[in-house]
């Protein structure tokens, strides 16, 4: 069994906002509308009239008439369901905690629970893409990434998993490197957070998660591409002499004057790599004894530390790469290979330190409007940009830190993201600027709005407390469609 990761960040901000307040209802006479405020936390547009909104405790809400009425779909579940997706009309897939998918072919009345390769390990699945009513992706934690192409009699389990040459793996506990050395799975940790296809085009499929972590697919997911998000900050290695420790005064205030430059940027982080020469690896590395080796390493990763420290960084924002592993005699017995992995992992022409950007954002949502256009959206403001399928990202600074729990790329430059207490933005030029939205409702809307999604120019923005914002014009407008009566909410 995997060790419990703690609930994905988003979860952990919708429900502490209630955790001090007791909310009253009223009681709702007419059949059909939502009369459980439950947090609403993904919803899939079917047509103009026709949407499902999923969310807290096994709750799927289901309208035909453009959210004026609302019928509550029968699910065998209690669990927090964290996405849903429709394939068409009829199918779809909603996936959430300890690996609960559910499958419906009757347009969402109804829901069965399906069978996967994660069951046994109760992982979390945060998203799930309905590709075709055959064809469905899901993401979650501990590198979770599987797929179905029979419409959920099979799942097919692609997860991230952790090898001998993995950074991960001198991190792992002595039973799991035993498993990993034979042949057995061990998955990365980290969290896969959404899965998205193009409309249209279902074969091109892209993942975001924590850490940076970007895929690209453009076979169905059957194969993943890594992407790479460019910085635009850069340092040349650190050059020094043999056997040398201290680095110069100009290599100092070239190291402060690039940490400076991203010190407002709290999802970018500092990665310290020292390097060693051959020479030095002979002379120092005896495989008996490598521990003056690694302590040339060490004090030249502290070297560039102390730097990095001194122009205001944090010491939890660097990232120190290539650490001696001082507990070799531990890995020997049962991998004589690991030393010799290491000092080719070390190794240079001359030995250097390099100083780069560790990207360390925590994404949340990847939508693209056509093959090449993309976005990303994440904690802290973060906006992502792709103008290449997803290869390759750029930053865009929409002016505010708050988190960003959705995007929605619309055909053309236009663009909008939603987020945290009430925060909704525009963007009518790519990306490069964007705006407030001058709609009234969003003076008093203050809670949490977790997912937007539309179908041509009519869409939906689901969030806390049974939040359901509709609008007709490609989202210049909106009108409040759920909840329709008054919500007292009372301070403890």
């Amino acid at each position: 069994m995997l060790h419990r990761r703690v609930f994905p960040l988003l979860v952990i901000s919708l429900l502490f906002s209630l955790a001090c307040h007791e909310v009253h209802f009223e009681p709702r006479s007419s059949a059909g509308e939502i009369d459980i405020l439950d947090d609403l936390f993904a919803v899939s547009v079917v047509a103009d009239d026709t949407v499902i909104a999923s969310g807290y405790w096994g709750a799927i809400y289901r309208s035909t008439d453009g959210g004026e009425s609302w019928s509550k779909a029968s699910t065998p579940t209690k669990s927090l369901i964290y996405d849903i997706s429709m394939a068409d009309d009829r199918v779809g897939w909603a996936v959430g905690q300890l690996g609960l998918v559910l499958y419906t072919d009757d347009g969402g009345e109804t829901w069965t629970k399906q069978s996967t390769p994660k069951d046994e390990q109760g992982v979390h699945l945060f998203s799930v893409q309905a590709q075709d009513p055959l064809r469905a992706l899901a993401v979650g934690e501990w590198g979770t990434v599987i797929a179905t192409k029979d419409g959920g009699k099979t799942w097919r389990d692609d997860s991230l998993t952790v090898s001998e040459t993995h950074a991960q793996f001198v991190w792992l506990t002595v039973q799991d490197q035993e498993r990993i050395r034979n042949g057995e799975a061990v998955f990365e940790d980290v969290g896969l957070n959404d899965v998205s296809c193009l409309a249209g085009d279902p074969d091109r499929c892209w993942i975001i998660g924590e850490f940076a972590y970007l895929f690209r697919s453009e076979d169905a997911g059957d194969t993943w591409e890594r992407a790479e998000i460019l910085s635009g900050s850069k340092v040349a290695p650190i050059s020094l002499a043999y056997n040398a420790i201290e680095i110069t005064d100009e290599d100092r205030n070239v190291i402060a004057e690039f940490a400076q430059g991203i010190a407002d940027k709290q999802h970018l982080n500092i990665a310290i790599q020292p390097r060693v020469s051959a020479a030095e690896i002979k002379a120092f590395g005896n495989p008996n004894d490598p521990i003056p080796l690694f302590e040339i390493i060490e004090a030249r990763t502290q070297e560039v530390q102390s730097a990095v420290e001194d122009a205001g960084i944090l010491s939890d924002r660097i990232r120190r790469r290539g650490a001696p592993p001082w507990d070799f005699e531990d890995f020997l017995e049962a991998d004589p290979e690991f030393l010799n992995r290491y000092f080719a992992g070390r190794k240079s022409e001359k030995p250097q330190i390099e100083v780069t950007i560790a990207q360390n954002p925590y994404l949340f949502s990847v939508r693209f409007a056509d093959e090449n256009e993309g976005y990303i959206s994440g904690l802290g403001g973060v906006v992502l940009r792709s103008h290449d399928g997803g290869r390759t990202w750029r930053y865009e600074d929409i002016g505010r830190k708050s988190a960003i729990f959705a995007v929605h790329p619309f055909s053309g430059e236009n663009a909008l993201i939603v987020g945290e207490k009430g925060l909704i933005r525009l963007s009518s030029d790519g990306g490069k600027t964007w705006q407030e939205s001058s709609d009234p409702i969003f003076r008093t809307v203050f809670t949490f709005m977790r997912d937007v999604g539309f179908q041509g120019d009519t869409g939906y923005i689901v969030g806390q407390r049974g939040l359901v914002l509709r609008s007709e014009d490609a989202g210049r407008t909106w009108k409040a469609v759920t909840p329709k009566k008054s919500v007292t909410v009372a301070a403890h």
